[in-house]
């Protein structure tokens, strides 16, 4: 029998990857992590995983499980109160988890995402390559009470030679949480059609409306105007494209947009900035700030040197606590305990 995460509590989990790029071509929107794709690339170096291997996104709620054999697994996302048996365990770092006891993550607070990930990854349905849930093509499913779903790589014998237990201070990367958020974003292809108005975008405070969800953010706040008359042709939006439909607030596409629209696009979030984006919450306040495209790229290549040189620590620490890098394997099948 394979090993497995028997859920107790579900809250709002689902398993997801980093979706389908790629697919635009085809009207599909891209899914995958909400937006805070760094935690959850960073959660799956930590377990040796390759970046885009299914993890478990946890949201907003309260959420458990206990694993069938021991596992090493790693906590990223919104600070939370992560506990193995109601003892404390760190965020970011790699945590080994013993047969038998029970995973908790409570509390989530200065953000609304959780992201939990296991040595060898989990089995789940896949769709164009992907498990990523997609709510218009009616594929994937949040997690419910009681559901089982199976490890894909049993995870070895974890021993250290001194300390019998590893303990792991691998120094991850952390971004900044917080009640505010400052997302960066690039000029859009319709900036010049607000005339001075367009500043407002920056000078302002936003606040992220109980309305938003996967497909958007909504924001209300001082909204820039339109000074300029006529439609605006349907065309393809990329993620993040800051759009301002008629009305008293923004739109900020998330990564279940369609993938044309035929609002004005005032800017487009920078690839560093979605992180923030995904982890912001109904109430919360946040500031937009300019950016080049030159600086959009250097800051996206620093996060993914971050992030190169995270995986190289973790495979010299596996390496001599002789621990192999997880194999992927084809299986995508998602185990569900019967109710009755």
């Amino acid at each position: 029998m394979a090993d497995t995460l028997t859920i107790h509590r579900a809250g709002l989990t689902a398993v997801q990857d980093l979706g389908r790029p790629g697919r635009s071509r085809f009207g599909l929107p891209v899914n995958g992590a909400p937006l805070d794709q760094y935690s959850a690339r960073v959660a799956n170096v930590l377990t040796g995983n390759a970046e885009n291997a299914p993890l478990l996104e946890i949201t907003a709620l309260d959420f458990s499980c206990t694993p069938s054999a021991d596992v090493l697994i790693a906590v990223t996302g919104a600070p939370a109160d992560f506990t193995v048996d109601d003892v404390r365990r760190p965020q970011w770092e790699p945590t080994i988890v013993r047969s038998g006891e029970t995973i908790r993550i409570t509390g989530i607070r200065r953000g609304v995402r959780v992201y939990l990930a296991v040595y060898g990854s989990v089995n789940a349905p896949s769709l164009l390559g992907s498990c990523a849930p997609d709510t218009i093509l009616g594929f994937g499913r949040q997690l419910r009470d009681g559901d089982e779903i199976a490890v894909r790589i049993p995870c070895p014998p974890l021993d250290h030679p001194v300390f019998r237990i590893p303990l792991f201070q691998l120094h991850a990367p952390v971004p900044r949480f917080g009640e505010a958020c400052t997302v960066d974003v690039t000029d859009g292809p319709e900036l010049a059609e607000f005339g001075a108005t367009a500043g407002r975008l920056f000078d302002s405070r936003f606040t992220v409306t109980p309305q938003s969800n996967h497909i958007g953010l909504r924001m209300s706040g001082d909204v820039p105007r339109r000074v300029t008359s006529g439609e605006v042709l349907s065309r393809g939006v990329p993620v993040g494209a800051v759009e301002v439909p008629a009305g008293d607030e923004l739109l900020v596409l998330h990564r279940g947009r369609g993938v044309t629209a035929g609002y004005p696009v005032l800017a487009v979030v920078t690839s560093t900035g979605l992180f923030a984006l995904g982890q912001a919450r109904p109430g919360q306040t946040v500031r937009f700030r300019r950016r080049t495209v030159t600086e959009a790229v250097g800051a996206y290549r620093a996060q993914r040197h971050s992030i190169n040189a995270l995986r190289t620590r973790v495979r010299r620490v596996f390496d001599a606590l002789h621990i192999p890098v997880p194999v992927p394997q084809l299986s995508h099948l998602v185990q569900q305990r019967s109710q009755s």
